[in-house]
């Protein structure tokens, strides 16, 4: 039998991390190729990681919340010379074969996918040295990802040879990214932004601490030895900080739950929020929907009439109808109107995504807003059905209040909230009667969207909403 390293790999889309969510094997199990063995996350989705090889588990690296870097060892093997052979004859392509479970956001752009640069083949190919085949009980390392993808991660750079004074000019001198150089890589620090953020916050200098990653990466393991080597720094006036324990619990914020953290303080970080609040009288509007349900013997929300009249709406307003590309300095403003439904799941709040809504009926429209919702509630919306909205919808429904601030779905410039319809006494025409009355919340993004054209996309939508019939002219 031999010792099998199986390295986590390249998921793709420039991934050079993911966070461990969760693990489904433990040392001592026996796993068959294909099983799942590990959940992980990505700024982009949820994934499942199947075990490379037959055999049982030796070792697994890392835990729940740990954020582990491309190329590192994430589980060992005990498994058969011939897996092992087989495995490393495989095409490189496999042993990226994961599967795509659920994405995390609601609410992530799509990516253009970039095209591949092209290539041009050697004439003549350097030979290069053949690998030495595995004995017994020798440990053999699995190339992550692609061999040709990434490999610096595989094989580090020989560090580059350098007088004293060379190597002391470099240490003081900055890195590609601003940080500064670290003297135990010889380079620019190299590690993760929640490891930056920890050390800033623990008064760590990154350019001391020796990363133990490829090509001098500092990894967590790196980082928490560097924390507690150092010394005791705090004031004995100073109070220690409570431990949990009957007073409170501590619940670490991994997965789904992470994601929506950084993309909420994302969007009210970078986007410069302003809020627009209008009340809309939907009682024929109410009245239609009662009826054409009890007509169809199909159940209706109020929702997918607001999404028509949303719809409508910005066909005259298309600057809301719009996403912001931040690295490009772009505004795109979208043709077709792919909505954004914010549901609340088990995981979280997710935003699936109802594509070209405009080109659908009103029950198809109501179905699809249905189907969409439960895939989100239930975790099976795929990846696509997660991203790409150019606008986003939000209600809670009875629940929703009387007013709302919703956080825009980032890179969106806007997000129009429903709060809950009640009957209460209006004046109309000079009189006092009971209509049913319902306030909409909105937020737009002040660099892109004027006030006057979000007041007026809003007072066009209430005019839609107040009467009902012009929805469908």
């Amino acid at each position: 039998m031999t010792e099998f390293v199986f390295k986590l790999p390249d998921l793709g889309e420039g991934t050079v991390e993911a966070e461990i969510v969760e693990w489904h094997v433990k040392p001592g199990d026996v796993v068959k190729e294909g099983d799942v063995i590990v959940d992980v996350m990505t700024d982009k989705a949820n994934i499942e990681v199947p075990a490379p090889v037959d055999g049982k588990v030796l070792r697994t690296s890392g835990q729940p919340g740990d954020v582990v870097a491309v190329g590192t060892e994430l589980i060992a093997f005990e498994a058969s010379e011939k897996a092992v052979r087989r495995r490393e004859q495989e095409p490189a392509a496999a042993e990226a074969r994961v599967t795509e479970r659920e994405p995390a956001e609601e609410a992530q752009a799509p990516e253009p996918a970039a095209p591949k640069p092209k290539v041009s083949k050697p004439e003549a190919p350097e030979p290069q040295p053949a690998e030495p085949r595995a004995e017994a009980g020798e440990k053999v390392e699995a190339p992550f990802g692609t061999d040709t993808a990434r490999p610096e991660a595989v094989r580090p750079r020989p560090p580059e040879k350098r007088t004293p004074a060379q190597a002391a000019q470099a240490a003081s001198r900055p890195g590609d990214d601003g940080e500064p150089a670290s003297p135990a890589t010889g380079g620019r620090v190299i590690t993760s932004p929640a490891i930056r953020r920890r050390a800033k916050e623990a008064g760590i200098d990154l350019r001391q601490v020796a990363g133990t990653g490829p090509r001098g990466r500092i990894l967590r393991m790196d980082f928490e030895r560097a924390l507690a080597e150092r010394p005791a720094a705090r004031s004995a006036a100073a109070p220690a900080p409570a431990a949990p324990g009957d007073e409170f619990e501590e619940h670490k914020v991994i997965g789904v739950r992470r994601v929506i953290a950084e993309r909420m303080s994302q969007s009210k970080r970078e986007i410069p929020h302003f809020g627009y609040v209008e009340e809309v009288d939907v009682t024929e509007l109410e009245a239609l929907r009662r009826h054409l349900t009890e007509t169809r013997g199909e159940r209706l929300t109020v929702l997918p009439f607001i999404a028509i009249g949303l719809i409508r709406a910005l066909r005259e307003f298309p600057q809301c109808n719009a996403r912001y590309d931040a690295e490009r300095n772009m505004l795109q403003r979208y043709r077709p109107a792919h909505l954004g439904i914010a549901t609340q799941t088990a995981d979280g709040l997710k935003v699936p995504v109802v594509r070209n809504a405009q080109a659908l009926d009103l029950w198809q429209l109501a179905r699809e807003i249905a189907r969409v919702a439960e895939a989100a509630r239930t975790g099976k919306a795929t990846r696509a059905e997660l991203s790409g909205s150019t606008i986003t919808i939000t209600s809670l429904g009875r629940i929703g209040g009387i007013v709302t601030t919703p956080v825009i779905n980032y890179p969106e410039v806007a997000i129009l909230g429903v709060n809950k319809a009640v009957d209460r006494p209006v004046v109309l025409d000079g009189q006092i009667r009971v209509r049913t009355m319902m306030n909409l919340s909105s937020s737009f993004d002040h660099r892109f969207v004027d006030g006057f054209d979000a007041a007026a996309m809003i007072q066009k939508l209430k005019g839609l909403l107040e009467h009902p019939a012009t929805l469908f002219l």
